[in-house]
């Protein structure tokens, strides 16, 4: 098996992979690829290709809908990354609350200079700020970061409002049971002496924090912002910044509008930059892509259902990509009867318009069989797992 990398991966997960697999930069035609930042919009893709892996959690530069057609896996790795994000969130609600940059920059100022002890003392007050804790953080998005962030900050000493009308249930599970539930944003902006946004840059959430939600939010409020940066509406955020809104706002995601703007706490995207982070998202990448190639699992994907039988014991195992609409499985497994091949198991899962079946065959589909399959209106793709 062939693993192009676009980026550079961590050596611990690509051990992951056996010497059965090649793993390089220079790879034509790969089985899968897995890659960090890297944008692949415009990049061609070979007709072998399976899946992509993103060692993080966005997909935003990778075109998941074409691969969707195409019937290639997008797997990313959410959660791998959380503890690295929760520390930057934290780190950035104290740089927000006490004017520790200044401070510093202050100081360094003073270099050359007599006396520099009794200076501090005395100009000290221009960098006074306030604590957290007692302050009310609003929380936007639990999934696997929202969780911690939360978690962390009512450690903290901080009340805690959490918001996410889609909060899976494994995440409630992991949050802890003193933080408050709002049902919409209107319910806990207005509370709010601190905001961080942990949801997906998707087309629904482009924009989201704009100037009606602005609007909710009381003055002097100080918002995080570790998600993406096109989820902040700017120049409605500059607009909040100016009207005292907004007292400071900290970004992951620096652009030429956010350098030097007054209230604009800028980081070059250092949120999940640790090297504990980077080992476990390409532990977790390539974890997925192995069991994948040898198994046909899919866990982790954006785009396909989870679909999970364990590892392969039978002779032959028929992968299935098809569109979610009737009928499509019965016309599989006739075809599997025709051919007098007997269906030892199945898994059959759905994710809106699209659909993952498995089959494990006591005996291998022959090369007719599949093409038959493959035939089948609203069939994608057809592959198949011999033991």
């Amino acid at each position: 098996m062939k693993i192009k990398l676009l980026n550079k991966i961590s050596p611990v997960g690509l051990n992951v992979f056996d010497e059965t697999y090649e793993t390089s930069d220079a790879i034509e035609n790969p089985d899968a690829i897995m890659v960090r930042s890297a944008k692949m919009h415009d990049l061609p893709r070979n007709p072998e290709l399976l899946a992509i892996a993103r060692a993080g959690a966005g997909v935003n530069n990778i075109p998941v809908d074409a691969c969707s057609e195409e019937g290639i896996v997008v797997f990313n790795t959410p959660g791998a990354n959380a503890n690295a994000v929760k520390e930057m969130v934290l780190t950035g609600m104290l740089l927000a609350s006490r004017d520790v940059i200044g401070g510093v920059e202050y100081v360094r100022g003073l270099e050359g200079q007599d006396g520099v002890a009794k200076l501090v003392e005395a100009n000290k007050s221009n960098f006074a700020g306030t604590e957290i804790q007692g302050k009310t953080l609003a929380v936007i998005g639990l999934g696997a970061i929202g969780v911690l962030v939360a978690n962390a900050a009512h450690s903290l000493g901080m009340d805690v409002i959490g918001y996410d009308p889609y909060v899976s249930v494994n995440a409630a599970w992991k949050l802890s049971r003193s933080i408050e539930h709002g049902d919409s944003l209107a319910s806990i902006l207005p509370q709010a002496d601190f905001v961080t946004i942990h949801v997906p840059l998707n087309d629904e959430t482009k924009g989201y924090i704009n100037q009606d939600v602005f609007a909710m939010m009381k003055k002097g409020v100080k918002l995080m912002n570790f998600s993406r940066g096109e989820i902040v509406d700017e120049e409605a955020l500059l607009k909040a910044i100016e009207e005292g809104i907004v007292d400071k706002y900290v970004t992951d995601f620096p652009n030429e509008k956010m350098v030097n703007q007054r209230n604009v706490i800028a980081i070059p995207h250092l949120g999940a930059s640790t090297e504990e982070s980077e080992e476990n998202c390409a532990v977790m990448a390539a974890q997925q892509i192995r069991d994948y190639l040898e198994n046909g699992n899919i866990v982790n994907s954006v785009n396909f259902p989870a679909c999970d039988m364990g590892v392969l014991k039978l002779p032959c195992r028929v992968l299935i990509m098809h569109r979610n609409v009737p009928k499509i499985v019965s016309q599989l497994t006739q075809l599997i009867a025709r051919e007098n091949l007997n269906i030892s198991d199945m898994n059959n899962r759905s994710r809106k318009d699209l659909a993952y079946t498995m089959l494990d065959l006591d005996s291998k589909a022959d090369a007719a069989t599949l093409d038959a399959m493959r035939a089948v209106e609203g069939v994608i793709r057809v592959r198949v797992i011999y033991k």
